[in-house]
């Protein structure tokens, strides 16, 4: 670099009081973040005694069982902007909105792909894994286990859209990091008194356990927060949509009963259809408006206006 000109300020060299407020600002979500991905840890660890080949099932099972999850996070993380700037404008209320409506969207995704990983589970691990060494016993446990995981699906999308909510506000929250915290020490108990009678089946449903337990905490936290939303409103909304899967994942599994090389598709058809319709019959939120905006004759009509 050239050297100053004669007289020139030297740029001011950075300080500890300039550093503080920012680690300040990113402590709740550092830890947050790290508690969160910490779960992965207290499972391997919970593991470790058992029989051979349980990691490789909870690995398989997490990775393939998450896929839901991943797709319905993504609309939230799109949306994340949005609800930031409406907050810092002052519009509480085009925070709200969009932000229950993405609550509701995501677990309509992650519900119907729950349902198809219950319903599918084992032609799906078959479909994926089942060559070479894999074989049909460890087609089988992974199956079990990615069942058990996908109980817990609904809640790990919730922790990973609520948390937007907090985290959109201008001062730190370590309310989420506490919640969080807090369904990873569930998870500790219950895997420490689960992975014993039931291998690496309790450890997952220990996982679905902690990580429902902080979904909850979230929902009822927000009321306290930045985004009002209505934590009864949507709590109800979310039991009708359970309600829904928990029917079409029935459906689901009668068709996954097919030909091989079409169970999973069969019966992703079928937890699409019995969903929408019974989502429709129980009046959920969201499936009615996205059965409508999705009517080809509406959309022909728009397409010529």
């Amino acid at each position: 670099a050239p050297p100053a000109p004669p007289g020139a300020l030297a740029p001011p060299a950075p300080t500890s009081a300039g550093v503080r407020p920012v680690l300040a600002a990113l402590a709740p979500v550092i830890v947050f973040a790290v508690s969160r991905q910490s779960q992965v840890l207290v499972e391997r660890f919970l593991a470790a005694p058992l029989p051979a080949g349980a990691i490789s099932h909870l690995n398989y099972a997490q990775k393939v069982a998450q896929l839901p999850m991943v797709l319905s996070l993504m609309l939230c993380t799109v949306s994340f902007p949005v609800v930031a700037r409406a907050l810092a404008a002052g519009d509480t209320g085009t925070a709200r909105r969009r932000a229950e409506r993405d609550l509701l969207l995501a677990g309509v995704i992650v519900l119907v792909g729950a349902a198809t990983v219950v319903a599918a589970a084992p032609q799906i691990v078959g479909l994926l894994f089942q060559r070479g060494a894999f074989d049909g016993a460890d087609t089988a446990a992974t199956a079990g286990v990615m069942r058990v995981y996908a109980l817990g699906l609904l809640g790990q999308t919730l922790v990973g859209a609520l948390v937007r909510c907090y985290f959109s506000a201008s001062r730190p929250l370590w309310y989420p990091a506490a919640a969080m915290l807090g369904g990873i020490a569930l998870t500790a108990a219950a895997g420490s008194a689960f992975a014993g009678p039931w291998g690496a089946r309790g450890i997952a449903a220990a996982n679905a356990l902690g990580i429902t337990l902080t979904a909850a905490l979230l929902l009822l936290g927000l009321r306290h927060q930045s985004v009002p939303l209505d934590a009864r409103r949507l709590a109800g909304g979310l039991a009708r949509l359970t309600a829904a899967a928990a029917v079409a994942t029935a459906a689901g599994q009668w068709c996954a009963a097919g030909p091989p090389p079409l169970a999973v598709p069969l019966a992703f058809a079928a937890v699409t259809t019995v969903f929408t319709a019974t989502a429709c019959a129980l009046r959920a939120p969201v499936v009615p408006s996205l059965v409508r905006s999705a009517h080809p004759f509406r959309r022909l009509a728009k397409a010529r206006s």
